[in-house]
């Protein structure tokens, strides 16, 4: 029995919230941010990492060297034997330089044949990857075998190993950070680390299976030995009657922690499974979604993502997508997507997309902006002529990282609707006018605008706080000053309007719940807010440490 495949869905704890934070970031116990802390120290003593200092970031990101950790069961001399043997295959095959340097054709040949994000995310924000194994025929699988060969491989590895190694830098390095960014997305606190998989398996023939093997075990090898903890479930559908057999040496792949988060699902099985853990919208057709995507189609972005981007063509978007990524933060508070490789045998790196400084901002919720709001002396003309750049009293003298930097004011998140601008009309995005903010009056009027901007939609006193930022004490409001239409005296007390007219207060009270009391004579004399939310930690998300100024040969 112990040979049997894992047949079945998930248990339905697996879906939850719990289940997916369990020894993240922003979730460790007690325990694990001990065990976090001893292996960091471990690995500086060695020489293998640089903390963070005041002139430069850490040398690795928080995020990857916990799935280290989780992958070791949180045992700091485990993971940092498995880290340091990362470290040595890295140098050894200089993989950093290799993946700025790799032909664009060669990737995108080895993109066809390896799993391939849908552009969709699921309901916890991780990228949905889908396998057809199917489409992987002798003919095909022989092309490529033969291509790889051709390739010259410098470092000990060999060369297929090294086309494969830039999808996974291509996960961690573009697609993670991407999803980690877009805002509204649960848990925005704990950086996006992993990955779903749909591995369909559906006709493929035990020949094929066999002929497959070498090419599936790079892959899973791979991942275990120098990518550990990118896989949140793989999901298994079509599985042929001869799987059980094959299962045996399919499981040897993989480690035991790996093999726990494969699920072979029967046909009844599919659409309530993975409805368990995306939209609708995000299942592709054949398996009883709504989304058309099959292997070898452009990713289709889901919408809350694609809005959050502005990429300069249709040219630039296939780049974009296809090809070699990474991102890198610019001084004003964007993360800018450079396209790289080479083409022709000439090095290629190009800027094709931004995501908007808002998008940024309210994905990491700086703590920058949290901590200036709850500042007795804070005015929100000092934020609005703050540079974005400009170190903060906790970081300073140190390069901005996305959950540092403070936010501009200026910046709008493109509407879903609208064109899309180029990299340099980003950053010319109109400033807004600050509206005078007035008192509540009474019932109808209870609401209070949290923020001292205006979206161009709505009208003044009717301002809603941005998403993802939490609510917290109005700074004052900026402008010049104007008369309230009704001043605020003492209960009790009398005092003359402008027309002449005699005005005696009545006592005010506010429950918490906007509603006012004694039939809302009046603002209220005081007003109990709930408590402010947490403030977030900051979250160092997987993109490499970069320095700004390579952003200037692109604008």
């Amino acid at each position: 029995m112990a040979d049997q495949p894992p047949t079945g869905p998930p248990p339905a704890s697996a879906s939850s919230e719990q289940s997916r934070l369990k020894g993240h970031l922003g979730h460790l116990t007690p325990q694990e941010e001990a065990a976090f802390a001893e292996f960091k120290k471990v690995c500086a003593d060695r020489g293998l990492y640089q903390p963070e200092t005041d002139t430069q970031r850490a040398s690795h990101e928080d995020g990857t060297l916990v799935r280290y950790l989780r992958a070791r069961k949180f045992v700091p001399q485990d993971a940092f034997a498995q880290f340091k043997d990362t470290e040595k295959w890295r140098k050894d095959n200089n993989l950093d330089a290799l993946y700025e340097k790799i032909d664009i054709q060669d990737y995108q040949e080895a993109r066809s044949v390896y799993p391939q994000w849908t552009g969709r995310r699921d309901r916890r924000g991780i990228p949905v990857y889908l396998y057809e194994i199917g489409k992987l025929d002798s003919k095909k699988m022989i092309a490529y075998s033969q291509a790889t060969s051709k390739s010259k491989s410098k470092g000990p590895s060999p060369s297929r190993m090294l086309r494969l190694f830039a999808l996974y830098e291509n996960l961690t390095r573009f697609v993670m950070p991407l999803c980690s960014a877009v805002p509204g997305r649960p848990n925005p606190e704990t950086p996006v680390d992993q990955s779903n998989n749909i591995v369909d398996i559906s006709r493929v023939g035990l020949k094929q299976f066999w002929n497959l093997r070498s090419h599936m075990q790079d892959a899973s090898q791979l991942a275990t030995a120098h990518y550990p903890e990118t896989l949140d479930r793989i999901f298994i559908i079509g599985a042929p009657s001869f799987f059980p057999t094959v299962w045996g040496w399919i499981k040897k792949w993989f480690d035991p922690i790996t093999t726990s988060k494969i699920f072979i699902l029967s046909h009844e099985q599919v659409k309530p499974t993975l409805l368990a853990f995306m939209d609708i919208s995000s299942i592709p057709r054949k398996y009883g979604g709504d989304l058309d995507f099959e292997c070898g189609m452009l990713p289709s972005m889901d919408p809350d993502l694609r809005k959050c981007l502005n990429i300069k063509d249709a040219k630039h978007e296939e780049l974009f997508l296809t090809g070699p990524t990474r991102w890198v933060d610019s001084e004003e508070g964007e993360m800018v997507a450079l396209s790289v490789g080479s083409i022709d045998g000439n090095p290629h790196k190009e800027a094709v997309a931004t995501m908007s400084s808002l998008a940024v901002r309210i994905a990491t919720n700086s703590s920058m902006l949290q901590s200036q709001r709850s500042h007795p002396n804070f005015s929100a003309t000092q934020l609005a002529s703050q540079p974005a750049s400009q170190p903060t009293s906790a970081t300073q003298s140190r390069p901005q990282s996305k959950a540092s930097t403070a936010p501009p004011t200026q910046m709008q998140a493109p509407p879903s609707n609208a064109a899309q601008p180029g990299l340099k009309q980003l950053s010319q995005a109109p400033q807004m006018q600050p509206q005078q903010m007035q008192p509540p009056m009474g019932p109808s009027q209870q609401q209070m605008p949290q923020q001292p901007f205006q979206a161009p939609q709505m009208q003044p006193q009717q301002l809603q706080p941005p998403i993802g930022l939490p609510q917290q004490q109005m700074p004052p409001p900026m402008g010049p000053p104007q008369p309230a239409p009704q001043a605020a005296v003492a209960p009790g007390s009398e005092s003359v309007l402008p027309n002449g007219s005699v005005m005696k207060s009545q006592p005010a009270t506010f429950d918490g719940t906007n509603e006012m009391q004694n039939g809302g004579a009046g603002p209220p004399k005081s007003i109990n807010m709930p408590p402010p939310q947490l403030s977030r930690m900051e979250t160092q998300y997987m993109t490499p440490a970069t320095e700004p100024s390579e952003l200037k040969n692109f604008q």
